[in-house]
Order: structure tokens, then C-alpha cells, then sequence
């Protein structure tokens, strides 16, 4: 234990006889109104004093065999381990079905009902495991940058890790916002992940269950120790409310140019929507969810959630440099359990190693975290046939079809049982995260378009010179290229051609990008094997969008592909 505290920088050092009773909260008021009575609280603990919790080994053990305890590794980062739920569990969510839900949330596969009395079930399981830890943690924090829009959530937790996590992921108040929190907050998370669900509960499959209640504004977390799990279930939070109110929340990246322009990047985990807006020339407004208000955009988030799978410094710099004192790793390996340098190539454990770590680590970028109307909009899809172009330039109702479409690949480890990339489609690049009809966000998106004039770009980030596991993944080199040529306007004033069966408007060149790879027929040996693999994704991409085509018009349907 001492050897590891030794080895965080000398100014974070402290010795386990430090007093904490003065941070030990007791029971509270605020607290009791949910349900919690333990009184060993430890609230809004500093990055330092969770470091110190997290590695204490009174606590710091597992029975789980997969279990490891939490470390700290040479760069300062704190490692954890969420045992065998190494990625979100989309199927084991639930949604309550109450009169609030009924005729709002789009139930199906993805939006599955639980009945109110079952939720309960679920929540006084929680409860019961949460009140009798000998430590339980409570963070305080935003949802959002804007205070217009932004909900305070509170997170109840086992885990110091999980509260860190947490604490990177939402926005830190400020000491003379604290007491807003005293009064109430608009959303309330708890998580008992160490803590199996019943599956005879009805509605409850097997040990896990994450689910939401919209009426009590509640979360429940059980039998998962995925940390993901709460920042993509606020997530779906906010999906809810805030179309509601006429603003369209977006699975999307979004960072600013020195002009002020912004674009956001939409696409699933594993398209590149970390990567891309870390970008050295422009500054990053947040890498995952956003919300585009009447005034402009903000971050729902205070931290970035990267995958870290073969990261390195000389491929993407500022990711690698923010791995630091205060950034949570999960999952990942060492090339020695003494020195604990990070393996990043290492994914024995899974493919899904990640890292948590607040937006300030990224050099310039903006806080607070908010910007005006997107210039331009990067649909970003992992395309695992390897016939889509790198980069086209889409017309309105093009713009729509492919939002409403959301093609790409599930990339390996970021659901249970995804070992390799597999063909998907997914609503508004994140159907997964959506509790309303994909419809409504897909109005907003188009109302927002056409009023502010935002230019629209696809963009392929996935394999080229044949299907997986025949062709070869982009390079970011080649991805980056045409994002540069897209932010200098230099695709505005190139000449472009059609790109068939998909009619879409490819550029002839784009600086930096070989001409031969901008259209893919090129990069095949067999034209035959192309097309036919071009037309077999078509007829994918017509037969998806059956399930969207009552409520989407003519010229919308008309802009996907003809067979």
C-alpha cells in the first residue's frame, strides 16, 4: 500500500493516519429522501483522498476471481478492474412504464419496459446493499455546461473509483454553487454494481440490471461493474428531457476552430469521435455528448471516455499525455506489475480498455465547455464491407437519411460478446442511448441545419480495399487529412463526382489523401467482388430503413441508395 502511495507526485502524498472523519458525512437529510440511511458517507471526496480510499487495502479486495485490486500506475492514472463486465450491457436495460413513459419512449429492443412495482424490487435491492457497506461514496455534479440546461446529478456509490470516475465525467461545481445541491437534485444515481439482481424479479433477465425511472428521476445499477454504464445511462437522461424541451442532445464530438467555428462529429464508440476532435489545431468542446440549444452547443460532460487499445503518444498525443494523476484506467495490463507501466497493446483482458480523464488534460481546451452553432457536421461510420467512400459531401436530404440510418460497426468490446466488428445500424449514430422515436431527433437535427446553413460531411473510418478481415482499417493519417480539408474549407472548392448505387458526391482530391483511395472501387483487386459487395449493402441499408420510412418524407427516402 505505502509503495504505491509513494509512488503518486510528492504534492498528492498522504499517510492513511489522516483524520477522515471530517469529510464522513453521517446521515443526512438529502440522503434519507432516497433511501439511504448508512451513515458512512464520505461526499465530494478531493482526486487525492480518493486515490488514497481506492488503494486502501481494507477494502481494496475482491471475492470475484476475475476481481484485481485498483493500482496506480508510473504515469499517476489509477487502474481498476470491473471484473467480467468489461462493456456495457445494452440488453439488461430497463426503462419504467408508468403514465410519464407511456406514450413518450419508443418501447422495443432497445427501450425495454419494467413495470413500476418490479422497479421498486430493484431499488430496495439496491438500497438494502448500499446501507450496509462500511463505506459508501457521494458525488455532486452537473450534467452540462450551460446553466440553462444542465441538471445536478448525484451519484451513490461502493467504489472510490467509481466516484472518480464520476467526478471526471460530470462538471465539477464550484465551491459557491455547492449549496444548490443542499436543496435537491434533478437526477440521482445509485450504484450497488458488486451486488447481484434477481433475476426472478420480473423483467430482470440474469445478475445484471441498469435501470431508469423517469417519474422519480432514479437509476439503479446492479451486478455490473462497468463504469461506462453510468455515464451512458446519464446519457439516456439527458436523450430524454431535452428533446422535450425543443434541444437536440447528440451522440457527438465537437471541438472549434481559431475562428470560432464548431463541428460536431458524430458516430458510435470506436468511430473516432475521441480521436478526431482531439485535434493540436482547434480546441475540444467535448468527445462524446452534446446538446445543440437555440444559442449554440454545450458538453453534457466534464471529462473525455477514451478507448485506450494500442494508444500511443506518436498517434495520438494528447489522448496518451492526459493519462495522468487524476484519469481512471479500466481494464488494462502492465508490461511489469512492479513498475506498472501500462501495456496499451496489452487487451487480454479486453478489447474495451478505457480511460476516463477531465476535459482541462487536453491542451486548449475550451472551458467552460460551450460554443456557438456547428459550420459543419462529420457523420463518422465504421464501415466493415469496405466498399463506402472515405469522404462525401451530403445534400440535406441525404443528411438526413444517413442520421436516421446511423450505419457503421459495433467495434469489438464495447458491448458484452462483440469480438470483432459486425455490420449495424443504429439510429442517429447512438440508438442505443435513445429513450424518444428517432424521428423526433432527426426533425430537430434538420430544423437546426437549415437554419443555421451547417454543411454535412460522411466520413468512413472503417476498412478500405475490401470487407473485414480481407481489407485494412483506414489510417488515421488518411482520416485526418480530409478532417483538415473539411475545417480549411478546401473540400467547398474541389471538383467531385458521383459515387454509385449511394449517389453520392465524392471529391476528385483532397490534400494529403492518395486520389485513388477517395473512391473505393479503386483500392479492390476484384471490381466484381466490389459491386457486388456494394449492392449487398445497399439492399441493407433499403431494407433498414422500412422501420423509418411512414414517418420520413419522399425526398428523404429517395436520397438512399437505388438498386
Amino acid at each position: 500500500m505505502l509503495h504505491a502511495i509513494a509512488r503518486l507526485p510528492k504534492q498528492f502524498v498522504r499517510t492513511f493516519a489522516v483524520d477522515y472523519g471530517k469529510r464522513l458525512m453521517g446521515k443526512c437529510e438529502y440522503l434519507t429522501k432516497v433511501g439511504i440511511t448508512n451513515p458512512h458517507v464520505y461526499r465530494n471526496l478531493s482526486v487525492p483522498e480518493l486515490y488514497e480510499h481506492a488503494v486502501d487495502p481494507e477494502f481494496n479486495w475482491s471475492n470475484d476471481p476475475l476481481g484485481r485490486p485498483a493500482m496506480i500506475a508510473s504515469n499517476g492514472a489509477l487502474c481498476a478492474y470491473s471484473t467480467d463486465r468489461t462493456g456495457r450491457s445494452p440488453k439488461e436495460r430497463r426503462v419504467v412504464l408508468d403514465d410519464a413513459t407511456r406514450d413518450t419512449v419508443n418501447w422495443g429492443e432497445i427501450n425495454i419496459p419494467i413495470d413500476p412495482v418490479n422497479y421498486k424490487v430493484n431499488y430496495a435491492r439496491t438500497l438494502d446493499y448500499l446501507n450496509m457497506l462500511k463505506r459508501l461514496y457521494v458525488v455532486d455534479g452537473y450534467a452540462g455546461w450551460d446553466p440553462k440546461w444542465r441538471l445536478k446529478v448525484r451519484v451513490i456509490c461502493e467504489l472510490p473509483y467509481h466516484a472518480l470516475f464520476m467526478r471526471n465525467m460530470m462538471v465539477v461545481p464550484k465551491p459557491e454553487e455547492m449549496h444548490e445541491f443542499e436543496k435537491g437534485v434533478d437526477f440521482t444515481i445509485l450504484n450497488a454494481g458488486k451486488f447481484r439482481a434477481d433475476p426472478l424479479n420480473k423483467g430482470v433477465k440474469q445478475k445484471t440490471s441498469v435501470a431508469i425511472n423517469f417519474t422519480d428521476n432514479t437509476m439503479c445499477i446492479l451486478g455490473t461493474l462497468y463504469a461506462g454504464e453510468m455515464k451512458k445511462g446519464l446519457f439516456g437522461v439527458m436523450n430524454y428531457l431535452m428533446p422535450l424541451k425543443g434541444q437536440l442532445s447528440t451522440h457527438s464530438s465537437a471541438n472549434e476552430g481559431s475562428g470560432g467555428d464548431v463541428s460536431l462529429f458524430f458516430g458510435l464508440s470506436g468511430t473516432g469521435k475521441t480521436t478526431l476532435s482531439a485535434d493540436p489545431q482547434r480546441r475540444l468542446i467535448g468527445d462524446d455528448e452534446h446538446v445543440w440549444t437555440d444559442k449554440g452547443v454545450f458538453n453534457i460532460e466534464g471529462g473525455c471516455y477514451a478507448k485506450c487499445c494500442f494508444l500511443s503518444e506518436e498517434k495520438e498525443p494528447e489522448i496518451y499525455n492526459a493519462l495522468k494523476f487524476g484519469s481512471v484506467l479500466e481494464n488494462i495490463k502492465f508490461f511489469d506489475e512492479n513498475e506498472r507501466v501500462v501495456n496499451y497493446d496489452d487487451i487480454s483482458i479486453t478489447e474495451n480498455t478505457r480511460a476516463s480523464y477531465p476535459l482541462q488534460y487536453i491542451p486548449g481546451a475550451k472551458i467552460p465547455a460551450l460554443g456557438s452553432h456547428p459550420k459543419n457536421i462529420i457523420f463518422l461510420t465504421c464501415d466493415a464491407y469496405g466498399v463506402l467512400p472515405p469522404v462525401a459531401k451530403l445534400t440535406p436530404e441525404q443528411s438526413m437519411y444517413q442520421f436516421i440510418t446511423g450505419y457503421t460497426a459495433k467495434v469489438a468490446g464495447t458491448e458484452i460478446g462483440i469480438k470483432e466488428p459486425v455490420p449495424s445500424f443504429s439510429a442517429c449514430f447512438g440508438e442505443a442511448f435513445i429513450p424518444l422515436h428517432p424521428y423526433k431527433y432527426a426533425k430537430l437535427l434538420s430544423e437546426k441545419m437549415q437554419k443555421h446553413g451547417t454543411n454535412v460531411w460522411f466520413v468512413n473510418t472503417g476498412w478500405s480495399g475490401g470487407a473485414y478481415p480481407k481489407g485494412k482499417r483506414m489510417s488515421l493519417k488518411i482520416t485526418r487529412a480530409i478532417i483538415d480539408a473539411i475545417h480549411s474549407q478546401e473540400l467547398n472548392k474541389v471538383k467531385y463526382k458521383k459515387f454509385d448505387i449511394f449517389n453520392l458526391d465524392i471529391p476528385t482530391s483532397c490534400s494529403g489523401v492518395d486520389p485513388k483511395v477517395l473512391d473505393p472501387v479503386n483500392t479492390w483487386q476484384s471490381k466484381d467482388e466490389y459491386m457486388r459487395t456494394l449492392k449487398k449493402l445497399a439492399g441493407m441499408f433499403n431494407k433498414n430503413f422500412e422501420r423509418y420510412a411512414s414517418q420520413s418524407g419522399k425526398e428523404v427516402i429517395e436520397a438512399g441508395p437505388k438498386l
